[in-house]
């Protein structure tokens, strides 16, 4: 009969006691720590291999005076953007030594609950937030955190971040109707679902104000309604134009989502696009193929590509060699948008 022996456990005491050297320098030599001569630390981890000794990843975070671990804090999961920001950051944290903790602060109350928290989150190296709207308290408190912050699709202070220009943005969705002969161009703008503001929404507005002024046209106030982010309040916002005098003849919707929206009150109405009204959104969602829609394409999925990458830079090597990146934004041309119709 053979006698299998059954592999012996062992801890780091137990290799410490073989090796004949204290334990923090077991800990200091398997996790790669200094403060260990390469001949120590070869004949340690030649006992650990020849006692198939494996060595804790917790273990060897804490020796080098680090959790290994991201947290992504975002409004929402589920919605296209924030979901394709998400795919962006663990695809640039992929193949790292970093595990990614995922905080959803979809409700006001579930932010402020997370800010005032932040002392239980030490247990992280590194915050990522998400296109994330931060009141002046909450920025304190992550100052007080002492750990490397970097915001994805916006901007934080002096803190790194990777983002796109939005002012561009909203320059290119309405130069792409001035071009093609309107004059009396609308906006649907954006509002948030927190007390807090979004700086996208202003800074797409100052955008498309700045191009009509250059171009002399007027700009006029009732042109430019604000509704709730998403397909509802292009519904509503272009509701809101159509019941106008003298509706516009040309459209920028905050976001492709918003455009959704106002395509559909517009097929519901029988008013043909782009004949009677061009659209142009801003995104280039998934599926504004589909809708055949004009817009202007920010890179969604590199900005979190790159934010994941930074924060790695950064834990690695101290100051990055960018720490504030703005990514391109590159009008896409479809059916949605076209000259003027003629009398």
């Amino acid at each position: 009969m053979t006698v299998t022996k059954r592999p012996v456990s062992l801890n780091m005491t137990d290799l410490a006691e073989r090796a004949g050297v204290s334990i923090a320098t077991v800990s200091r030599a398997l996790s790669g720590a200094p403060g260990v001569s390469e001949e120590t630390r070869r004949k340690i981890r030649m006992l650990a291999d020849d006692l198939s000794y494996a060595v804790s990843p917790d273990a060897a975070r804490l020796a080098r005076g680090s959790s290994g671990r991201v947290a992504v804090v975002t409004p929402d999961v589920a919605h296209w953007f924030y979901a394709a920001m998400l795919d962006g950051i663990v695809t640039g944290l992929r193949g790292t030594d970093l595990d990614v903790l995922l905080y959803e602060v979809k409700q006001e109350r579930e932010r402020r609950r997370f800010f005032e928290e932040l002392p239980a989150r030490r247990q992280v190296d590194a915050l990522i937030l998400v296109a994330l709207p931060i009141s002046d308290d909450e920025r304190r408190r992550l100052d007080l955190m002492g750990v490397t912050v970097v915001m994805a699709g916006g901007t934080l202070g002096e803190h790194p971040h990777v983002r796109i220009d939005d002012v561009e943005a909203g320059r290119q969705a309405t130069a792409q109707l001035v071009r093609a002969g309107h004059t009396r161009i609308a906006m649907i703008n954006s509002t948030g679902t927190w007390s807090l503001e979004y700086a996208a929404p202003s800074a797409r507005l100052r955008g498309f104000t700045t191009v009509l002024e250059e171009a002399g046209l007027e700009v006029n106030p009732a042109l430019v309604v604000h509704r709730h982010w998403g397909s509802h309040g292009g519904v509503e916002g272009m509701s809101e134009l159509l019941s106008l005098p003298d509706p516009p003849t040309g459209v920028v919707a905050f976001s492709d989502e918003v455009a959704f929206g106002a395509l559909r009150t517009l097929r519901r109405a029988g008013v043909a696009v782009p004949y009677t009204i061009s659209v142009v959104g801003i995104d280039d969602h998934h599926l504004a193929d589909m809708f055949d829609l004009t817009t202007v394409r920010q890179p969604v999925t590199e900005q979190g590509l790159v934010a994941g990458r930074l924060v790695h830079e950064i834990l690695q090597k101290g100051d990055p060699e960018a720490a504030h990146v703005t990514l391109p934004t590159q009008l896409v041309v479809r059916g949605t948008a076209g000259p003027v119709a003629q009398p």
